[in-house]
């Protein structure tokens, strides 16, 4: 990648968190803040998710992070415009000073999270400051670079953790007491409040404590690689030089990581079978879905495993051909990568057994919710794969290794929702 222009970006350096003018809803000019929000935009796969979204506020973000027309560049020309005239409306409104926004979710239950919302200055992995864990596919980068060009906005804000417990915990634990900007409960069930924060001492403190920390990307990989192209593009200093993100700090709210699942179109479960025959063992579970994700997980404490769906029954796969892994798994990575499940699959099965492209959507989807998973698999007449989640910290040595897992090996969330507050590159 060119990073002409950047050559700071050699001197060793922390987080960079910079206010920003929030663009916001006007909750007098929608239906409700709730229903104007969205998943991120990896999350809303199936078309009838948009479609849900878009009825129900004729304002949802989905109409700008997942815009809907028949060719890419008609896509990002109607997100530009909407989002111009969503401006000149006053749909969106930037607020008048900048800041940075403590986030909140809540699910009801004993879940809470706590983050920042700010302008990150952007950084190549070299620096060691924003660690990515997962590769991941160019033409998502790309489709996601035509979408920022054309609405000159950062639409949705990043997943990033990191641990600190200092100053920033301390300041956004202060602000969390205070009257929200905004307060929405969506129909998910997760509560929602947002804070500014314009104080310049309160601001000094978050940027000192951050200053000294690294990041791990928790979600959004293909944003930050994008962020990195869009930042090459840009003769520094220009606004591409930052990026959307939300900060969260594990040490006082640890996230939960699930696995993502895979939709294997066109191979159905009888030949996704009679290909692993004699390679892995093969148990047919005549259960519930709850009873077989948890039969996975046992499978998984001894080795790689894998749920396949979508004849109406759970096959579990494990206990792997010890010389097909040694053919198959490439042997210049660390032996914590080899092990993965998320390695086997892409290395050993998807490319040696099943002779299936990962790079193609038209072959492969990627899938957070596991019932959504095999309810398509069985619909369409293809293999669901289930995978098992991947801890927290196998993913943190990795990163710091400079080793990047298989593209969508792991789900961290709560995710924050599209829609709250996004940043408009030139206000």
């Amino acid at each position: 990648m060119n990073t002409a222009g950047h050559s700071e970006a050699t001197a060793p350096r922390g987080l960079e968190l910079t206010p920003f003018r929030g663009l916001r809803y006007d909750p007098d000019r929608v239906g409700s803040l709730a229903s104007v929000t969205s998943p991120p935009y990896d999350v809303v796969v199936r078309p009838d998710g948009v479609h849900h979204l878009q009825s129900a506020d004729p304002h949802n973000i989905v109409r700008l992070i997942l815009p809907q027309a028949d060719t890419p560049s008609t896509r990002t020309e109607q997100a530009a415009d909407t989002l111009r005239r969503w401006l000149d409306e006053g749909i969106l409104a930037a607020d008048p000073e900048p800041g940075l926004y403590v986030y909140e979710q809540r699910d009801g239950g004993d879940m809470l999270q706590r983050g920042v919302i700010g302008a990150l200055r952007v950084s190549e992995p070299a620096e060691g400051v924003v660690l990515p864990h997962e590769d991941v596919m160019p033409p998502v980068v790309a489709d996601r670079a035509a979408l920022m060009r054309a609405t000159r906005a950062n639409l949705e804000p990043l997943l990033l953790t990191y641990r600190g417990d200092g100053t920033a915990a301390e300041v956004v634990e202060r602000t969390a007491e205070k009257p929200p900007l905004l307060d929405t409960t969506t129909e998910d069930g997760y509560h929602h409040r947002l804070w500014s924060i314009t104080d310049p001492t309160d601001l000094a403190r978050i940027q000192s404590d951050l200053a000294h920390q690294q990041a791990l990307i928790a979600d959004g990989h293909h944003r930050w690689a994008t962020y990195l192209r869009l930042r090459a593009e840009h003769p520094s200093p220009s606004p591409w030089d930052h990026g959307l993100v939300l900060l969260v700090d594990t040490a006082r709210y640890p996230l939960r990581v699930r696995a993502i699942h895979r939709l294997l179109h066109g191979l159905p479960v009888t030949d996704a079978l009679a290909a692993v025959e004699g390679l892995f063992r093969v148990r047919h579970l005549d259960a519930p879905l709850t009873e077989a994700l948890e039969a996975l997980a046992d499978a998984s404490c001894a080795g790689n495993a894998f749920l396949l769906a979508g004849d109406g029954a759970f096959h579990l796969l494990d206990h792997p051909d010890p010389d097909l892994l040694a053919r198959t798994i490439p042997a210049d990575r660390p032996a914590a990568w080899r092990s993965l499940d998320a390695a086997v699959l892409h290395a050993t099965l998807l490319d040696h057994v099943w002779h299936i492209p990962e790079d193609s959507a038209a072959h492969v989807a990627y899938i957070h919710d596991t019932a959504a998973t095999v309810a398509k698999a069985e619909h369409d007449g293809s293999t669901a794969v289930l995978m098992h989640p991947v801890r927290e910290e196998v993913v943190r040595d990795l990163a710091r290794q400079g080793v990047t897992m298989p593209r969508k090996s792991t789900s961290f969330g709560p995710k924050p929702a599209s829609g709250l507050v996004l940043r408009a590159l030139e206000i």
